[in-house]
């Protein structure tokens, strides 16, 4: 598969004349807003160890570290915006019939650039929940941090944790199925700044393109998935998308 800067013509008239999208991003659009990635030099496991914080035992051991380094990873991430990557797949859903954007981001960055239909395979690291009774948490229930001890479900004392899926955790049951629905349907389907080597989700393209879909990859360097695709758009999201969009905005 020969890459294209940015983009063919047939994907921009197979977008045009879609009724069902279905898109995947992973955490190269987020990098591209400055948060970092898990794999990359500088990025979240660097300094940390998986096991050390992204599962329920260590989170059991020690919530009042788990809690404060999620509660740093939130503060980073209310300050990032969402860049123009994201606000070209929030247009492109303006565009299409039946759009659904799969994403393994937490950050809430497609909601807040005004995506809507948004299936979240990795879950949301803006919300809370006790890790008990599974109530949802209000911001004022995680403000005992700040007095020095774990914060705790005001029903049940349960430690809270993020709404996030942990080492060791199943995905969430509905998301994937959601995702699996929306790639069958598609008549295209977009692979977004994500490396494909994390499963289930580096399964959906493949599965898309089984069904009939024409997949193309945007990133800035060749995926794991990039041989299976019908077509790689190299670039960065925020250059590439908003091109696309008006692309297709124009054909409609």
């Amino acid at each position: 598969m020969m890459p294209h800067v940015p983009f063919t013509d047939a994907l921009v008239e197979r977008l045009a004349r879609a009724r069902s999208v279905a898109v995947l991003t992973g955490a190269g659009i987020s990098a591209e807003s400055g948060i970092a990635t898990f794999r990359d030099p500088g990025g979240i496991w660097e300094r940390f160890r998986p096991e050390e914080l992204a599962n329920v035992r260590a989170f059991l051991r020690n919530p009042e570290l788990v809690q404060a380094w999620y509660a740093h990873r939130r503060a980073l991430v209310a300050e990032a915006e969402p860049n123009a990557g994201h606000l070209a797949l929030a247009e492109l859903e303006t565009l299409i019939p039946d759009f659904t954007l799969i994403t393994q981001n937490v950050d809430d960055l497609h909601r807040r650039a005004g995506s809507r239909n948004v299936v979240e395979l990795h879950g949301n690291l803006t919300r809370s929940s006790c890790i008990d009774c599974r109530r949802p948490a209000a911001e004022a229930d995680l403000r005992m941090l700040a007095s020095g001890e774990p914060a705790r479900c005001p029903d049940c004392g349960g430690y809270l944790r993020p709404d996030v899926v942990w080492f060791g955790e199943m995905l969430p049951v509905e998301a994937l199925e959601t995702a699996h629905e929306a790639a069958r349907r598609a008549d295209v389907f977009l692979s977004i700044g994500t490396s494909a080597v994390v499963y289930p989700a580096a399964e959906i393209p493949r599965l898309a393109r089984e069904q009939g879909a024409y997949v193309a990859e945007v990133n800035v360097a060749p995926s794991a998935i990039a041989g299976d695709v019908d077509e790689v758009a190299l670039g960065p999201a925020g250059t590439v998308l908003p091109r696309l969009a008006a692309a297709v905005r124009a054909r409609r």
